[in-house]
């Protein structure tokens, strides 16, 4: 079907009406082939605020193995017609869904405030985050490319093209609810693949508006598949079926790899995004108002729920007692609450399960004899009762090869280590399994090239916080934090294609060249 038919050209009002927040004890369903369907297990389960589960978002499929396979059924029907259809108007149907959400910004952050849990104004970050990545892979409808390069061969034109895989896999964590279905979504679409997306079953509603904005910006039916439900059901189904042909998966290692085993058996390409142990090195001559708001910024905002979260600080001598006191100065006083409330700098965990991780770490670093300067506790006040609230925690004196020093928490908990030089700081740096990202304070600008290069992760940030990334540039780590081709940028398109490599010979005779 033409995509101009496709389009129900509702006017942005009749959008704005339609787009809500899902209540109470309303019901959502499995997107499959252009239909909300209901799930073949007639099983839900509620979507709670974590700030306050008496707050439920509605209630989602908790699906299975048959709800996959007829996901990947509409993919499979569909990806013939999407992948004909001319990159530069795949790429429209993402501009417009991009009009479409812009207009509904503070809607979204909301949606994202109340069923994650980071304050509005982070929240608000990652919706604009997410815009600015659909608006960059519209604009890639225009950049697919491949390369012409000369042949051996006299009279002969050679080139390289690139061409969709076919039906894609998407797993997507809980951390991230709306940018990261989008930076997976929206390169799979433009590149020409159909896709299936398995959204966090904590947090699916940001995932099922985006899906609105799609459809109603003309997205052919069964292009894109939404299957909500357990890893275990949903997950293995869909790495299992032959008819996927690539799988994008962020989340814990522990299942990246088991998904990566499995999808290895039978030649799928696979990238995985999974944890980090991100350090911030702060030698003695850094501005150390800058390097403490930037520590608190990664290490607390998102309540450290991100992959990028600052976790360590690797200090040298002369500066880690200012910077020390500095930072539990600071961490007392970070307002943590419901994230809807404005004068909130920190929200909860995004369920009971991470609560007690976060709670289980700081018990174990106790345990390994780091000293507690703040923090460490769940917050049980008539605020936070309802939510799952930790402290902002600091530790120092935190040994090399203890777990808080080698293993991601993934909350608000900071590890403060003593260096006594740069390259014992850059070495402690790199003492973990993980590579994602890693940051310098310092007004030297040659220990700062020397960081660039011999950090071992994927992003590097002179001066600033470890968090954050833009739609042009690639996203990753490597170690064990990173499988696979990075996302975002060019390079995650590029994931969703296979290179075919052409020769056009204009002689009208018979080759003779040897070119092996």
């Amino acid at each position: 079907m033409p995509l101009e038919h496709c389009a129900r050209h509702h006017s942005d009002l009749g959008f704005r009406a339609m787009l809500q927040i899902p209540r109470g004890d309303e019901r959502r369903q499995n997107l499959i082939g252009g239909q909300w369907v209901a799930p073949s297990t007639e099983k839900y389960e509620p979507c709670l605020n974590p700030a306050d589960t008496r707050e439920v978002l509605g209630h989602f499929p908790r699906s299975g193995a048959a709800d996959a396979k007829a996901a990947v059924d509409a993919a499979a029907k569909a990806f013939a017609g999407w992948a004909a259809t001319p990159p530069p108007e795949r790429g429209r149907v993402l501009g417009r869904a991009h009009a479409l959400l812009k207009g509904k910004v503070d809607l979204l952050a909301e949606a994202l405030c109340r069923e994650e849990g980071k304050v509005f104004g982070e929240a608000r970050g990652e919706i604009l985050k997410g815009l600015n990545l659909l608006e960059y892979y519209a604009g890639e409808g225009f950049r697919t490319h491949g390369k012409t390069l000369p042949s051996e061969a006299r009279s002969t034109l050679t080139m390289t093209l690139r061409q969709p895989v076919g039906p894609v896999a998407l797993i997507t964590p809980w951390n991230f609810p709306f940018a990261i279905p989008v930076w997976k979504t929206a390169p799979a679409l433009v590149a020409g693949c159909t896709a299936v997306l398995k959204p966090a079953s904590l947090t699916p509603v940001c995932t099922h508006l985006f899906a609105e904005a799609l459809i109603e910006a003309g997205l052919p039916p069964g292009v894109l598949n939404i299957v909500t439900g357990a890893g275990g059901s949903v997950g293995d189904a869909l790495v299992d079926d032959p008819r996927i042909r690539a799988i994008s998966f962020t989340g814990s290692n522990e299942v990246g790899l088991r998904l990566y085993q499995r999808a290895a058996g039978r030649g799928v390409k696979v990238t995985l995004e999974m944890g980090g142990k991100n350090p911030v090195v702060v030698l003695d001559d850094a501005d150390l108002d800058l390097a403490a708001e930037g520590i608190l910024q990664g290490a607390f905002g998102s309540t450290g729920q991100r992959c990028t979260a600052t976790s360590r600080v690797v200090a040298t001598p002369a500066i880690v007692p200012k910077l020390t006191e500095a930072l539990v100065e600071k961490a007392r006083k970070i307002r943590v609450g419901n994230g809807m409330s404005k004068d909130v700098q920190m929200g909860p965990a995004v369920d009971q399960s991470q609560l007690e991780t976060d709670l289980e770490a700081i018990a174990a670093a106790r345990s390994e004899g780091a000293r507690l300067l703040c923090g460490g506790e769940r917050l049980s006040s008539e605020e936070h009762r309802n939510g799952f609230f930790c402290a902002p925690t600091v530790f120092d004196e935190v040994e090399p090869g203890t777990r808080l020093a080698r293993d991601e928490v993934f909350g608000p908990v900071l590890a403060i280590q003593s260096a006594r030089d740069f390259e014992e700081a850059l070495a402690l740096a790199n003492d973990v399994q993980y590579g994602l990202t890693a940051s310098i304070y310092t007004r030297d600008f040659f220990a700062a090239l020397r960081f660039v290069e011999k950090a071992e992760v994927g992003m590097v940030h002179v001066n600033q916080p470890t968090v954050g990334g833009e739609a042009q540039l690639p996203f990753g780590g490597i170690k064990a934090t990173g499988v696979g081709e990075k996302e975002m940028a060019e390079e995650g398109a590029n994931f969703f294609t296979h290179l075919k490599t052409v020769w056009l010979d204009y002689t009208g005779a018979r080759r003779t060249t040897n070119i092996y």
